[in-house]
């Protein structure tokens, strides 16, 4: 089961070239995928015939295409597509469309945001842009080629270029500070608050604060290239032959010692960094599988198994452990396959439940009886807008760096205003600036204008009939066809027009609207 990341904990050390290592042993059959699928919906049904909860409806087809397309692929799907995934009577074809997703290019750059987001601190200044760029890339490069995740953590923290070379701003974004790195790399990979223990033990955890610097001695002997006094240069980490943490306010050092208690050994080969790798990639690494396969859960359903995502511990118990248990083994089985595992609970009966909820209390959150409301985040918001746009396609790449595709001055004006997510996206926190983005702001402006906007130039065709016309505004934002009732006001509107232009302005009143409704701005 671990020979892999044995095989490539190895490589590590010695620099042997481990792309083909990626997939080796990765994959699952079919059979076993169906059985956990089912596993996962009985372990659920279960516990809501406990609680007495009647699980909701499957979701309507253009329902699930939309929530998939934005959970797989950050952007809501195109005209054509929804046309395609409604008129199709396959029964296969919710398993079929969730394939379709996963190989697309836009799976690893959606991951990739994903990742960056939540690894880089907010407020980086432009000039980091670059480096920014050079994180997102490597990010994607790894997520496109579906490498095992145990190997991209490993990969991760062993980094030392930055630029397009790899990950090396987020080690100076916390100031290369071991205290701060073992904070940060403790919750995203390990699922884990270890911080609280720097100054004392941990309140409610078993955390002593020999645990915490322990772990934070593996990043005591990491600095920065001396290249970096250059303007301009790339970020680069280089790992020095010293370098030690104290105890705070004592001279006490503190030798690196892994979190399952295990004490570094002074014969082992490699930097500490190295042999930190090498443990997050063993089978005496506790945490890392069940802590990817909670967040992947979070980001699928709006909330994790355990919730915060990142503080796993006796202290807070999952709301269902026999099944991150069973899914943490799954992981493991699959050879860490991201991509398997977003397969997997994307085939669940619960997964494919409608947001909607019958009854005037909603059921608990912790049950999923429903699937949750999630806000998009302010790069898939923007991503959606350029979708209706036509400003380019979806399944374009959108990592180039600087001036074009995710780092463009648009996209980060856009971002910078609508950065309203924290950390659980079924909160929404927008204010007064984000509703006014959405309402006045450029890029609505600019997709709703009739000079500028595609889609308004597209429905001037002589051959569609209004009611037609509105069926494509409802295909573009939402995703569905218009109720009877939505098509009986848009036309009403569009008849009221006394002339051509009043006609076009009429569209371009719906298409603001739609994409000001709450329906637009989340995901269900």
């Amino acid at each position: 089961m671990f020979r892999t990341a044995w095989l490539g904990a190895i490589c590590l050390v010695w620099g042997i070239p481990v792309i083909a290592l990626a997939q080796f042993e990765q994959g699952i059959s079919a059979d076993r995928r169906l059985e956990m699928v089912r596993q996962i919906d009985a372990l659920l049904d279960a516990r809501l015939q406990e609680a007495d909860v009647v699980a909701g409806p499957r979701a309507n087809d253009a329902e699930f295409l939309r929530r998939a397309s934005l959970d797989l692929k950050g952007v809501i799907p195109r005209v054509a597509d929804v046309r395609a995934f409604l008129t199709d009577t396959a029964p296969d074809k919710r398993a079929q469309l969730i394939d379709h997703l996963l190989s697309s290019p836009r799976h690893a750059t959606h991951l990739a945001n994903s990742w960056r987001q939540f690894m880089l601190p907010a407020g980086l200044g432009l000039q980091q842009i670059q480096n920014v760029a050079g994180v997102q890339n490597w990010l994607r490069s790894q997520f496109s080629l579906n490498m095992r995740y145990d190997r991209v953590v490993s990969d991760f923290l062993v980094a030392t270029g930055g630029g397009d070379a790899g990950p090396a701003l987020y080690y100076t974004s916390l100031e290369l500070k071991p205290e701060k790195l073992a904070a940060s790399t403790s919750r995203i990979f390990l699922g884990l608050q270890i911080e609280c223990a720097q100054c004392h033990a941990h309140p409610f955890d078993h955390w002593k604060q020999e645990d915490f610097w322990g772990y934070a001695a593996f990043f005591a002997q990491l600095d920065q290239s001396q290249a970096m006094n250059n303007p301009g240069a790339q970020v680069s980490l280089i790992d020095l032959p010293d370098g030690e943490v104290t105890l705070p306010d004592t001279q006490t050092v503190v030798p690196p010692k892994y979190l399952d208690g295990a004490a570094d050994t002074a014969d082992q080969r490699g930097s500490r960094r190295v042999q930190l790798a090498i443990w997050m990639a063993s089978r005496d690494n506790p945490y890392l599988a069940q802590a990817t396969v909670n967040r992947v859960w979070s980001q699928m359903f709006g909330r994790g198994l355990v919730e915060p995502v990142d503080d796993l511990g006796p202290h807070n118990p999952p709301s269902h452990p026999q099944l991150l248990a069973e899914l943490t083994d799954y992981f493991v089985e699959t050879g860490f396959d991201l991509r398997e595992l977003y397969r997997t609970l994307a085939r669940t009966d619960a997964y494919q439940r409608s947001s909607a909820v019958s009854s005037d209390e909603p059921p608990p959150p912790e049950l999923f009886a429903t699937m949750a409301i999630k806000t998009l985040t302010s790069e898939q918001l923007y991503d959606c807008l350029n979708q209706t746009l036509m400003r380019r396609t979806a399944d374009q790449p959108d990592f180039l760096p600087a001036a074009q595709g995710l780092f463009d001055p648009r996209r980060l004006a856009f971002a910078a205003k609508m950065n309203m997510q924290g950390g659980n996206a079924t909160e929404f926190e927008a204010g007064i600036l984000q509703a006014l983005t959405l309402l006045n702001g450029s890029e609505t402006a600019a997709a709703t204008s009739v000079d500028q906007s595609s889609l308004l130039a597209s429905l001037e065709a002589p051959w569609f009939a209004d009611h037609e016309r509105v069926e494509v505004l409802l295909l573009a934002t939402l995703s569905r066809p218009p109720s009877e009732q939505e098509n009986a006001t848009f036309l009403a509107h569009i008849a009221a027009a006394a002339d051509e232009k009043a006609r076009q302005r009429a569209y371009s009143d719906i298409l603001w609207a739609l994409l000001n409704s709450a329906e637009f701005a989340m995901n269900h």
